[in-house]
């Protein structure tokens, strides 16, 4: 009797060739594990086709066998919906590298789903546009994971999130079939509309190969600050000014002292403005002309009593991104966190984060508590380090308080595998059984990442 294994690893490698089939349990190992350590799993092989072709080959293959799918792109995630679980087939997409000439015309440009954000960044910028899209993973987040997970990051205060970049999508369905336009018509009203169907799925409703995008202007100019505040409270409450006089506000970053602490320790620097401070806020402008006379007014108009460092030349500038870009290496550094990402009603934020606090005190007093992320869309990142048996517990506090808040238990990383349970309390009955209807539609079989988002 022939080895199952045998039979689906030899089919696989008749569409991607030898090379591009890993069984072995080292070559696997890269791909069982997230980048942070907290979820792994045993694959039953990992494939990596280079095609959409090969994609819907592999996934019927795949269906043949009983083969559940795990896609998998630069394997960034922070919910445990990009490794596998029980024994799944990780699909890389990672040389879906297609990378068409951008369309000065339109604006746009279709790119392979396994291309990361950092090289379709600086394909843009040669035709003289911009990713809209920009986090501290885009050296290694993929433009598929962005699209399937509705990725946010620092640049959502100006042109939204990844969602709002997707102009068109090729994916390949459960059964094999290729799907999707990359037209990219800015007037489209013919049917339901797949990008946003797609987006913030998570791989569970088809496999992304392909992404057309809309490109922004590429601001060549730009002024960045960091600002140290008395408070989050002041924060919150220097927002809305921002927004009004500065015209160009590209970004607005919250980092807590602990987070600031922390990075800076990791990077073996001081903190460039009052180390003291209650709150920091990474302030960047960005236009075709010098927004600094704007940026500096609005700081002296606004936080006339605040330490601040104001910078515009690249170098400068990135030592200033670098405390921010950091903090999860620095995190990480120290050891394995729980993750918590969520988001709450500005009035609501400075209250939430005192009693997120209080929460990590009372539930795990020796565990310490690092928060940062992105202040315009109330978005928390709260990472605990040596939670411990208390985890649960915390995670459940958590999450409830900010359900109460009315707010969201995940702003950008997703729900994965990490927040399943947590669904219905956030979206109610109703809603979870539409979206089931939707996925058994697509996926009767349960092929693409079982587990994932709806267990």
């Amino acid at each position: 009797m022939s080895d199952p294994l045998d039979d689906l690893a030899s089919a696989l490698a008749a569409i991607v060739g030898d090379r591009h089939v890993l069984t072995d349990p080292d070559q696997r190992a890269g791909y069982e594990t997230d980048w942070t350590g907290r979820f792994h799993g045993a694959a039953r092989l990992v494939v990596r086709p280079a095609s959409t072709d090969e994609v819907a080959a592999v996934v019927a293959i795949c269906a043949q066998h009983g083969a559940a799918i795990v896609p998998q792109g630069g394997n960034t995630g922070l919910v445990g919906a990009s490794v596998p679980r029980n024994g799944e087939v990780v699909l890389s997409t990672t040389r879906l590298t297609r990378c068409d000439p951008v369309d000065t015309t339109s604006g746009q440009v279709t790119v392979g789903a396994g291309l990361t954000l950092a090289v379709v960044r600086d394909h843009a910028r040669s035709a003289g546009f911009d990713l809209a899209v920009d986090f501290a993973a885009r050296d290694s987040a993929t433009i598929g994971g962005a699209v399937a997970t509705n990725a946010g990051g620092s640049r959502v205060v100006r042109f939204s999130t990844m969602r709002a970049q997707v102009a068109g999508v090729q994916a390949v369905m459960a059964n094999g079939t290729i799907v999707g336009s990359l037209s990219g018509l800015p007037k489209e009203t013919i049917g339901l509309h797949l990008p946003s169907l797609l987006s913030g799925s998570e791989g569970t409703l088809a496999i992304i190969t392909a992404v057309r995008l809309r490109l922004v202007p590429w601001y060549r100019s730009t002024a960045t600050a960091l600002v140290a505040l008395d408070s989050l409270a002041e924060a919150v409450r220097v927002l809305p000014q921002f927004r009004q006089s500065l015209p160009h506000l590209d970004s607005v970053e919250l980092v807590m002292p602990s987070a600031m602490r922390l990075v800076c320790a990791h990077l073996g620097q001081a903190c460039p403005v009052d180390a003291t401070a209650g709150a920091y806020l990474l302030v960047e402008c960005a236009a075709h002309g010098d927004p600094l006379d704007d940026l500096v007014q609005a700081l002296l108009q606004h936080t006339p009593h605040s330490s601040s460092a104001v910078a515009t030349d690249h170098v400068m500038r990135s030592h200033l991104l670098a405390l921010r870009d950091n903090i999860t290496v620095a995190i990480n550094h120290i050891g394995v966190p729980l993750k918590l990402d969520v988001a709450v009603p500005l009035d609501a934020l400075a209250a939430t984060a005192t009693d997120i606090e209080s929460i990590v005190a009372r539930l795990a007093p020796l565990a310490s508590l690092v928060i940062f992320g992105h202040l315009a869309e109330g978005n928390l990142h709260v990472n605990i380090l040596d939670a411990g048996p208390a985890a649960s517990a915390l995670t459940d506090a958590v999450l409830q308080l900010v359900i109460d808040r009315g707010g969201a238990i995940s702003a950008e990383h997703g729900i994965g595998v990490a927040k399943t349970q947590w669904l219905v309390a956030q979206r109610g009955s109703a809603e979870i059984s539409l979206m089931r209807s939707v996925k058994h539609a697509l996926d009767p079989d349960t092929l693409f990442n079982p587990g994932v988002l709806l267990a």
